[in-house]
């Protein structure tokens, strides 16, 4: 098992780069297609170019520009666009894998100003590790918890032994071709958390995991970190898991239960 578990900042390469979250009067470099670095790919709206300030080293940092609506977030896109963007995502992280160029490939995205992001027009991250396997500091324990619903080769739980925040969010599938359903159960949880979260939310992430067969989207709605996480690794659970559980069942699955 490989224990480094450390990627260095570039301090010099990470001053410069824009903050349109911080600072709202930011021009979004996102927002102006001349302007990106090196376009990989594209899907209509949905491109993917290499990170124009690539902070960490040893990796190779990739952006996937979600939409060309620098006010939409994810809660908000159209069914058809949602499933496009998760599909053409994890096409690009799992080809980014199976290269063999990398140790591991991380896929991720950071939403508001709790996040860890510093962009505000909707994007993610596909990042190729060189020196690190994010898999040696998994356990299966972190994808286990309360179902809250489950259907078309699809579960979504809240996590009853989350990896490190109070609320995590579980959607698994065992099968490549049930990204639709991924896709839509991802929406739901973006949603309740931007908008019926017990307490006022305005920031997520969503990681995603290439795990024993299976592909897991991990949605941690962010808030300050906890200092008993930061100073000693001790994660916590909420105390009314369960009451979340029954709401979004009742929000969002009503009629299919």
């Amino acid at each position: 098992m490989n224990t480094n578990r450390h990627l260095k900042f570039l301090f010099n390469v990470g001053r410069d780069k824009p903050n349109s979250i911080r600072h709202k009067d930011t021009l979004c470099p996102f927002c102006n297609k001349e302007n990106l670095a090196e376009i990989l790919d594209e899907d209509g709206p949905i491109i993917l170019v290499t990170n124009k300030y690539p902070t960490l080293e040893d990796t190779y940092q990739t952006v996937l520009i979600e939409t060309d609506d620098c006010n939409a977030d994810m809660s908000i896109y159209d069914k058809d666009h949602m499933r496009k963007l998760l599909s053409f995502g994890v096409k690009h992280w799992l080809h980014m894998e199976k290269s063999g160029k990398f140790k591991s490939v991380i896929f991720y995205k950071n939403h508001g100003p709790n996040s860890g992001g510093s962009i505000k027009h909707s994007h993610m991250q596909i990042v190729g590790l060189e020196t690190i396997d994010y898999k040696d500091f998994l356990q299966d324990e972190y994808f286990e918890g309360i179902t809250i619903h489950e259907a078309d080769g699809c579960i979504l739980n809240v996590s009853t032994k989350p990896q490190a925040n109070f609320t995590e969010f579980n959607i698994i599938i065992d099968n490549i071709d049930k990204l639709d359903i991924m896709a839509d159960n991802i929406q739901k949880i973006v949603h309740y958390i931007l908008i019926n979260y017990p307490a006022k939310c305005d920031s997520f992430n969503l990681f995603f995991y290439d795990w024993k067969g299976k592909i897991i989207c991990k949605a941690v709605p962010r808030f300050v970190t906890s200092p008993l996480l930061l100073g000693y690794f001790i994660s916590q659970t909420s105390s009314n898991i369960d009451k979340m559980a029954a709401d979004i069942q009742q929000l969002y699955f009503k009629d299919s239960n």
